[in-house]
């Protein structure tokens, strides 16, 4: 399996960006599927994850601002971001899990948020 994200850069404080993931190498709708990112000097954090029956989880802190989707046919992972934060500035990385095949981490996007 192999996940290559997109989308990163630098935003105003209340702005928007829209993360992308792409998938490949096995069946995509059968993982569960997220974002999870990382801010310097702090631990890697789940922000948003959705199962292959599009149940979603968000931390509380992105509750009502981060939106996960995910579009089976394209083999594509989605975060639009809107109303961001300095706090939400990190490396985003997505993630993909099965529980026969494993877990497996896409090359990080980082997104700057300035106040």
């Amino acid at each position: 399996v192999q996940l290559q994200a997109f989308g990163g850069g630098l935003v105003e404080a209340g702005g928007s960006l829209r993360l992308s993931c792409a998938f490949s190498g096995s069946i995509f709708r059968l993982y569960t599927v997220g974002w999870y990112r990382q801010a310097p000097g702090n631990q890697r954090e789940l922000v948003a994850s959705i199962t292959h029956s599009f149940r979603r989880n968000y931390v509380d802190s992105v509750k009502g601002r981060l939106t996960i989707s995910r579009d089976n046919t394209e083999k594509k992972l989605y975060l639009q971001m809107n109303g961001l934060k300095p706090e939400d500035t990190a490396v985003y990385y997505c993630h993909a899990n099965h529980i026969r095949d494993g877990t497996y981490w896409g090359q990080g996007t980082k997104v700057t948020v300035s106040s």
